[in-house]
């Protein structure tokens, strides 16, 4: 395990091209902190890393898709509102989790039942305005 301490917005990116470096190829990633831990903001530095531009907190619209500069897909997803496994199978997420595409998952808990391959974890912790990451 990795992990990373993090002040800053700006060290973020070397972070995140770590975790590229160490994950470089299509998988699951599951986000796990509380309430403003930062995961959507190191979604949007990989996001930067991996050649899609700027991501956009996906809170109200569960999912957003990019495309990176290669033509990879990669899914966003916040399961923060998403109250049941029924509600996640609802929108389609057995469709995201199966696509080969790299996909990030924040508030994952409610959907773990589905989740037959290996996923990687990433675990944000905020420790008196320290960004804690590891994976």
């Amino acid at each position: 395990m990795k992990t990373f301490s993090v002040r800053t917005v700006d060290e973020l990116a070397p972070v995140a091209e770590e975790f590229f470096l160490t994950f470089g190829s299509p998988a699951i990633f599951l986000l796990h902190g509380h309430m403003g831990a930062g995961k959507t903001t190191f979604v949007k530095a990989l996001m930067n890393v991996m050649g899609a531009g700027t991501a956009q907190s996906p809170t109200f619209s569960i999912v957003n898709e990019y495309v990176n500069d290669v033509g990879i897909k990669i899914f966003h997803l916040d399961l923060y509102r998403v109250k049941s496994l029924e509600e996640a199978l609802d929108f389609g997420v057995e469709e995201y989790l199966d696509s080969g595409a790299y996909i990030f998952i924040e508030w994952p808990d409610v959907i773990l039942p589905l989740l037959k391959e290996k996923t990687v974890a990433i675990n944000m912790l905020d420790d008196n305005g320290v960004r804690k990451i590891s994976f």
